[in-house]
């Protein structure tokens, strides 16, 4: 099996020890062995970082453009067998691997033209002869740690624009899934980037998280992953005034009022609840479903997941693959178990599956006649597992929706303007979808919730550079 290193100053380096990466679709399948950094190597990494910061953050922003457009193009020429990489590593369907690694090429391109359209602005000053200047400035030298459910977008989506307004780069990917963040390395190591303005750190989040965030010579941290592991990191960066970026999952609702096209509802509940295999933080894990279509959804439902193929994802025929891990398997196991307990009635799904290889299946449960007090409803599962809700009419729908320490993305199927609109205005979501699957965004938008979901500035976009960059207020006398 290849041993694959850590980048830090240009150089691969090799850690302590290496974890073996192996394939949740086929335990027997092997990926790679990756080196596991401790903290002098996060150290080395942070140093690296500081050296290069001010020949890269002066650097013309034509050559920054130049080596960002090569990332891209390479990813994208690569999409198929970096999306291959993607689901093996992490699970997800083929097709599904090649769109987020298509995704992460798209996200570099864009950012390349980010490079060439930062703007300031130049007011007048409230004293005659004296002009002043606002301008943006890159913050330094970025910690980034990222989550094993899309291991190469994330990545991709936090170290495209740090690079582009001039930052440099300390990437610690989930342990679960280093390969992707391994492959994009090498790219970047050959995109003429200088040594030391990228660096990749692997290995446990409690080693090497922990020694990125507390490192006096790193300036922000930007960080997707559990609520918990997030209020420890805004703790952190609050004590060493470091810049923070927090994305912390979901309970994200669907609503599914009496006059919506059944068909649609149907498609886009199943979409944001099971594929994925339901790992993904704009999941819809809560459906709720108003009385007079109650009984219609459900069937629907039933019939819907019946034609479901849960198999290995590199399999073309699969729908869902499996989950990413086995604690991740027997998580989702633990809730579908307290689901039956709370009273929830199992109407589809839920048992462990077998299939050619040893893998870590699961059939995508529904529940039925559940409650918001649920603890199925009120916590993060993060696997193919959904409830429904029982809901009188619209306004206990937007009520039940809201009821959440969440607020990253909600949906509602309707074809009334009136509830559509209403919806998006008091919906307590950072993203809201109408007729939509609450999973499911755009590279060049913001990305980003409300409440415990999300801290700080906006991700992806042109919003991104909210917190990549330093705003400076210069005043001149003519």
């Amino acid at each position: 099996m290849p041993s694959l290193d850590n980048l830090i100053g240009g150089q691969w380096r090799a850690g302590q020890r290496y974890t073996r990466n192996t394939n949740p679709s086929d335990l027997d399948d092997v990926i790679g062995d990756y080196a596991q950094a401790d903290a002098a190597q996060v150290d080395e990494a942070v140093q690296a970082a500081r050296q290069a910061f001010p020949a890269w953050s002066r650097s013309s922003i034509q050559d920054r453009a130049d080596a960002l457009n090569r990332i891209g193009d390479e990813i994208l020429a690569r999409r198929e067998e970096l999306g291959t990489l993607l689901s093996r590593e992490e699970g997800k369907t083929r097709a599904e691997g090649i769109a987020e690694t298509t995704r992460a090429g798209h996200i570099f391109k864009f950012f390349a033209g980010e490079c060439l359209r930062l703007s300031g602005e130049k007011l007048p000053s409230v004293r005659p002869g004296v002009e002043v200047d606002i301008t943006r400035e890159p913050v330094g030298v970025i910690g980034m740690i990222t989550p094993w459910n899309f291991p190469i977008a994330i990545p991709a989506w936090k170290a495209a624009p740090a690079l582009a307004y001039g930052n440099c780069v300390v990437l610690k990917p989930a342990d679960l899934t280093p390969g992707c963040a391994w492959a994009l390395a090498e790219i970047i190591s050959r995109s003429g980037i200088a040594p030391g303005v990228f660096n990749l750190v692997m290995g446990r989040g409690s080693v090497v998280g922990d020694a990125i965030v507390n490192h006096p010579g790193i300036d922000a941290v930007s960080f997707t992953g559990s609520r918990e592991t997030g209020a420890r990191i805004a703790q952190a960066c609050a004590a060493g005034m470091k810049k923070a970026q927090l994305e912390m999952g979901g309970k994200n609702p669907q609503i599914v009022l009496d006059d919506a096209d059944l068909d649609l509802a149907v498609d886009l509940c199943v979409q944001s609840a099971f594929y994925s295999t339901g790992q993904r933080c704009t999941a819809s894990s809560r459906l709720i479903v108003t009385d007079g279509i109650y009984a219609r959804f459900l069937q629907a439902m039933r019939e819907r997941m019946a034609a479901l193929r849960v198999d290995n994802a590199l399999n073309r025929e699969t729908d869902v693959g499996p989950a990413a891990s086995a604690d991740q398997l027997e998580q989702d196991l633990r809730y579908i178990e307290l689901g039956k307990a709370e009273g929830a009635r199992l109407v589809a799904g839920g048992q462990p599956l077998e299939r050619g290889a040893r893998g870590h299946y699961l059939a995508p449960a529904l529940f039925a006649d559940s409650t918001p007090q649920m603890r199925i409803n009120c916590e993060e599962i993060f696997g193919p597992v959904a409830a429904v809700i029982r809901v009188a009419d619209y306004e206990q729908a937007l009520a039940v929706a809201n009821d959440t320490p969440f607020g990253l993305s909600s949906g509602i199927a309707t074809t009334s303007l009136k509830h559509a609109t209403h919806f998006r205005q008091h919906s307590q979501a950072g993203m809201v979808m109408v007729n939509l699957p609450t999973a499911g965004v755009d590279y060049h938008v913001p990305f980003g919730g409300r409440k415990g979901s999300s801290h700080g500035p906006r991700e992806q976009g042109r919003y991104a550079r909210e917190f990549f960059t330093a705003v400076k207020t210069a005043y001149v006398r003519a």
